[in-house]
């Protein structure tokens, strides 16, 4: 089977790493070698980028760091894992990717779009999502899913308005790139949204 590079995103609370758990165990229940990954994260370095960009204590940070942190993450990331893996024939999962970067830092952080989309392109290299599922659920129904967790990071912390702007990002690019982004439903049960995912894979992965 050829590779496949699937990218799962969302506004914070949307769901999308509970069903990228879900869609990692039942391709490896049907034999296929797949990569489960987060952004950002996966590796060393990515994952002590991480725990600054999101630790609360710097509520200072601006948009551009953000970005630039993000970045250089996501550059080590497919350095390290997502290029090999692809070579090798693997599926790749990634919880986020640079769309994330578009929706969060550009529209709704206001930087210029084009510019970030620049550095994704830096960044990501020759590793593009082949397939992009957006988790479209709205900021309100999420920042309650969010509270119930308990927990918020820097970026959850910036409040409604902001979740807003980045789930309009989110349909914006969905919009501009429909053959690649697909938006799905994010109501319902952990079953019912899993049953709208898995339809999707399976047209990727030929399950």
């Amino acid at each position: 089977m050829p590779s496949a590079f699937i990218s799962f995103e969302g506004i914070d609370g949307c769901g999308k790493s509970t069903q990228i758990a879900r869609v990692a165990r039942h391709l490896e229940e049907a034999g296929i070698d797949c990569l489960c990954l987060r952004e950002p994260g996966g590796t060393a370095i990515s994952e002590q980028i991480r725990a600054l960009v999101l630790d609360n204590k710097h509520a200072e940070m601006s948009t551009v760091c953000e970005l630039l942190l993000y970045e250089a993450a996501r550059a080590q990331l497919v350095h390290e894992l997502i290029a090999p893996a692809l070579d090798a024939g693997k599926v790749v999962l990634c919880d986020r990717f640079y769309d994330s970067t578009t929706a969060y830092q550009a529209y709704a952080g206001g930087l210029d779009v084009a510019q970030v989309q620049l550095a994704n392109q830096l960044a990501a290299g020759n590793c593009h999502p082949d397939v992009t599922l957006v988790f479209d659920l709205s900021p309100e129904c999420a920042a309650a899913r969010s509270q119930a967790r308990g927990t918020s990071d820097r970026i959850e912390a910036k409040g409604l308005g902001y979740q807003q702007r980045v789930a309009a990002g989110f349909r914006a690019i969905a919009e501009a790139d429909s053959a690649r982004v697909k938006l799905v439903d994010a109501t319902g049960t952990v079953d019912e949204v899993f049953e709208r995912v898995l339809t999707l894979v399976a047209e990727r992965v030929g399950l």
